[in-house]
């Protein structure tokens, strides 16, 4: 999305820090939403194939 700007990311081994700044119209609902959304699409897509060898489980 436009307008969007991560300004400092930490990876955890288990989790994210992210300072973001988001558009006063958007709400962090909404954002928070569409980051899952997309890291998830993401996710499936770069480990697809895991499906084959694990089953057809969720990620």
């Amino acid at each position: 999305m436009k307008d969007m700007e991560i300004i400092e990311a930490h990876a955890m081994p288990d989790h994210i820090h992210m300072l973001v700044r988001v558009p006063p119209k958007m709400s962090i609902s909404s954002f928070m939403g569409y980051l899952k959304g997309r890291s998830a699409m993401l996710t499936h897509e770069q480990y697809a194939n895991l499906k084959y060898k694990y089953g057809n489980k969720s990620l």
